[in-house]
């Protein structure tokens, strides 16, 4: 790691290479022609598309945002993918939407931050970029707190990181009885984010939230309903159909009804989320500002990460 960071970026992109090369070339290999042919028909059938890497249809009565990302593997989370998330969400509060409707393309759900991306701008200038990454972040996590309208996830695959994290965040989560969650903080040296320190203990008890966040436990998606952080499991065969009919009754509702009810469940834990929020980016900037932080990231790098 010292070596690395003497040779500066040229390093870093060797570490990356070296840990990413073989097997990322596999991983490429390995993606099924299911679903490229799944990815550009979504594409190619939504005329509203203006987006990079995110899909956003816009149906009778809700808002539907999938994760299809271009800049990253995997549906990772970078600034660029964060700030498409906001944008539509940002549209879908001011518009005729009774409710936004977040899901992904393809067999993955989401597998948190986009590592590769943070690493190279972390060994330019750690300090300022740390606090630039940590305020994306917050920013981004402030938008699910702050909506009004209800958000509802359809977990299709494997949700990781941040793409876990931010699951209590939304009303209601549905996950297909395949998919699988995991918080592995502690194994990239990264504090947690999205509300975790605060929403997972409070949902799951402090046992649990510790297991999850400081040993990276991995949940199948039965064991995340019984834990309370996904509302109910679906059969993968009949997920997307079911899904689309339980949110047409949802859209059935009222929108004042839908947004008032809301308000009274979310109203009272706002501010606390908000602070919560406020913390662990905190946290961040201190982590990713120092050379553990960055020597930490390379090393899971280095190791090949257990991608989805």
């Amino acid at each position: 790691m010292e070596a690395v960071a003497a040779n500066g970026m040229s390093g870093v992109q060797s570490v990356v290479t070296g840990a990413t090369g073989a097997t990322g070339k596999r991983r490429l290999e390995e993606r099924s022609a299911f679903d490229k042919r799944l990815r550009f028909s979504v594409r190619q059938t939504e005329s509203a598309y203006r987006y990079r890497d995110i899909v956003v249809k816009k149906q009778d009565g809700f808002t539907h945002i999938l994760l299809s990302t271009k800049s990253s593997e995997n549906n990772t989370l970078n600034p660029e993918v964060m700030k498409e998330i906001q944008s539509a969400m940002a549209t879908a509060a001011s518009d005729d939407s009774k409710l936004v409707l977040l899901g992904a393309v393809g067999s993955v759900f989401c597998c948190g931050l986009d590592f590769l991306y943070f690493i190279r701008r972390l060994t330019d200038d750690r300090k300022k970029e740390s606090i630039k990454m940590a305020e994306t972040i917050r920013t981004f996590v402030n938008s699910f707190i702050q909506f009004r309208k209800p958000i509802v996830a359809a977990v299709n695959g494997p949700a990781l990181g941040l793409g876990a994290a931010l699951l209590p965040l939304c009303d209601v989560v549905w996950a297909n009885e395949k998919a699988w969650f995991q918080t592995p903080y502690a194994s990239y040296g990264q504090t947690p984010d999205a509300c975790s320190s605060f929403t997972f203990p409070r949902i799951m008890g402090l046992a649990s939230a510790n297991e999850l966040l400081l040993s990276g436990r991995k949940l199948t998606a039965q064991e995340a309903g019984s834990k309370g952080l996904v509302s109910q499991v679906l059969w993968p065969g009949t997920f997307t159909q079911e899904v689309m009919l339980r949110v047409k009754e949802l859209v059935a509702v009222d929108s004042l009804v839908l947004r008032e009810s809301k308000a009274l469940m979310r109203n009272t834990s706002r501010s606390a989320l908000e602070q919560a929020n406020e913390r662990e980016c905190e946290s961040l900037k201190r982590v990713w500002g120092s050379s553990q932080g960055t020597d930490a990231i390379l090393q899971y790098l280095q190791r090949g990460p257990e991608l989805c």
